[in-house]
């Protein structure tokens, strides 16, 4: 489960369990909205491709980008 606690502390879980955060946040978010319809792609492949999307549309992020999985 994906939670997201806000700035006036309300605790949401987005309906498609996705969430961005950051400056690029919603960038990635849109991407990874995108990729996850495409089958093939594990969630480690949609995460690192959404990064790489968001940082070449928001000058605040950049393709340094480390993903650690559990």
């Amino acid at each position: 489960v994906s939670l997201v606690l806000t700035g006036v502390g309300d605790v949401l879980e987005p309906e498609d369990g996705l969430i961005g955060i950051g400056s690029g946040g919603n960038f990635a978010l849109a991407a990874a909205r995108a990729l996850i319809a495409i089958d093939g792609f594990s969630a480690e492949e949609i995460a690192r491709r959404a990064m790489l999307i968001a940082a070449d549309l928001c000058i605040h992020t950049n393709r340094n980008v480390t993903i650690e999985t559990l």
